[in-house]
């Protein structure tokens, strides 16, 4: 027998620009929305009945005017708002995942203040958030960012690991330690200043990255984590991935020269890739 499975289908790739006026200046956000609904429709699959299909581009048209409407500052409460309006409206519907990501403005700084209304792009940094609700459930909120690349010069070395017949990596106690980190944290709280929170959880993990005596990029990973949950407690868990991008001491002494860790050459490729999971036991 051969039966239909776990199914959902959605909305992927809606751009979305907000600009807030007040009379001390605008507040800019860009984000980009996923809409995804599992539910009941065994129908359309089987028999091509779309009664109870809510068109994708209806999504896409409800992602602005639900933005309309919105007086929210997070993405998290803006995902919750489109997620219970989705979830108020289709019965048919049983749950409902949002996913958005935001691009990083910040003020234009003029004559040394922020210009109330213009804007540059800031890093590659992405903001992220995903909720998900069942028709008569709780929220499920995971927020984070991805590819926040940070460098430092000191106070990162590398020793003491395993060597074979295969091993040409030298030691060392002194060297270039820069990454692209990407963290996701799971929220234990649904009604949270989302704003505020986000900002602790990044401000206290690079905290930690700057001032922490790296021994191996795991080993700052875990400080890292724990430190970020130590700082909040609504948040019971973090994801983080943390590629090593490597930089490269160049040997300059077929030219007669020394170099005293201060001549590189960065490469992302290949890279080392760290992850893991950093979590709150009972």
């Amino acid at each position: 027998m051969i039966e239909l499975a776990e199914n959902r289908y959605g909305k992927s790739s809606v751009r979305l620009m907000k600009v807030t006026r007040t009379p001390e200046g605008n507040h800019l956000r860009e984000w980009t929305v996923q809409v995804l609904l599992t539910g009941d429709f065994d129908s359309a699959h089987y028999e091509g009945d779309n009664s109870k299909i809510l068109p994708t581009d209806t999504m896409k048209n409800t992602v602005y005017s639900v933005a309309r409407r919105s007086t929210t500052t997070s993405m998290e409460d803006y995902a919750k708002e489109l997620v219970d309006f989705l979830l108020g409206r289709n019965p048919q519907v049983s749950s409902v995942r949002v996913a958005v990501e935001g691009a990083m403005w910040k003020h234009l700084t003029v004559d040394g203040k922020p210009h109330p209304t213009a804007y540059m792009r800031g890093s590659s940094e992405v903001q992220t958030t995903t909720v998900v609700r069942g028709q008569g459930g709780g929220f499920r909120i995971h927020s984070g960012f991805e590819n926040l690349v940070v460098l430092k010069t000191a106070d990162s070395g590398f020793e003491g690991y395993i060597k074979d017949d295969l091993t040409t990596l030298k030691e060392t106690d002194d060297r270039i330690f820069c990454t692209a980190v990407s963290a996701e944290w799971r929220y234990t709280n649904a009604g949270l200043d989302f704003d505020a929170t986000r900002k602790t959880l990044r401000e206290t993990m690079l905290k930690t990255f700057a001032e922490h005596k790296s021994k191996s990029v795991q080993e700052t990973l875990y400080a890292m984590g724990h430190d970020a949950l130590a700082r909040v407690l609504a948040a019971d868990q973090i994801d983080l991935t943390m590629p090593n991008k490597h930089c490269l001491l160049v040997d300059l002494s077929r030219f007669g020269q020394d170099n005293p860790n201060e001549i590189f050459v960065p490469t992302d490729e290949p890279a080392g890739h760290i992850q893991a999971r950093v979590r709150r036991t009972a």
